[in-house]
């Protein structure tokens, strides 16, 4: 099957069940496959002249703009929509019916009792952090992190000073989609202590959720 995704988990998804996308977005990780742009900004005509037997898109990631025009021009669209851990299962099982793929389900870690605060931004200048409902702060529950900013919407505005007054136990500073590092610890050490972590396994669901949720466990774990 000739599929295009614009989603990078998706990518990696489908890479790793043996359906590769002969085209995606120039952030995920094509092996040498030609990009067709971004995930805001997609290039549809070059998208169409690929004549896929499918796009795969998502409704955080993507616009529904681009979902309306590609079907519009007459492609096969599917997209996905990943709020909370609880969905994955039944959104995958739906790509994987689309692409023709037998999947099972992977086994995932035990959900932990919640034991700390977190507050994780994802954006600098301006300051924006993880909210509600996402599905990065509901793989964080299940490993018994509790998002602290919440009833703000899914990606807040939301100030250094706040983050400090939400008394957080924690700071996770993923390295995506803003690429937070070292030299960011003093700035973000006025919330609270700063733990790093993967974005993609933060963010990025599918295939790689099982493993991923285990690597964050064993970062957070030793947080204390």
């Amino acid at each position: 099957m000739r599929v295009v995704s614009l989603v990078p988990s998706l990518s990696e998804t489908l890479d790793a069940w043996g359906v590769p996308p002969i085209a995606g977005t120039r952030f995920c990780d094509l092996a040498g496959r030609p990009s067709v742009g971004g995930t805001k900004n997609p290039d549809l005509e070059a998208i169409a002249a690929l004549a896929p037997d499918l796009v795969v898109l998502d409704e955080e990631e993507n616009r529904r703009e681009d979902y309306e025009a590609l079907a519009e021009r007459g492609l096969r669209v599917h997209a996905t929509a990943v709020r909370r851990l609880e969905d994955l299962d039944d959104e995958l099982a739906a790509l994987a019916d689309a692409v023709g793929h037998v999947w099972t389900r992977q086994p995932r870690p035990k959900a932990r009792a919640l034991a700390r605060r977190v507050v994780v931004p994802i954006w600098r200048r301006p300051w924006i952090a993880l909210g509600t409902p996402t599905y990065a702060s509901s793989l964080l529950a299940h490993l018994g992190f509790e998002n602290v900013i919440t009833d703000r919407g899914a990606y807040p505005h939301v100030e250094l000073a706040e983050m400090a007054a939400s008394r957080a136990d924690l700071v996770l500073a993923p390295s995506e989609p803003y690429p937070f590092s070292e030299r960011h610890r003093a700035e973000l050490e006025v919330v609270a202590p700063v733990r790093y972590v993967d974005g993609r396994d933060l963010f990025w669901w599918g295939v790689r959720t099982p493993a991923a949720m285990r690597r964050l466990a064993a970062v957070l774990g030793a947080a204390g």
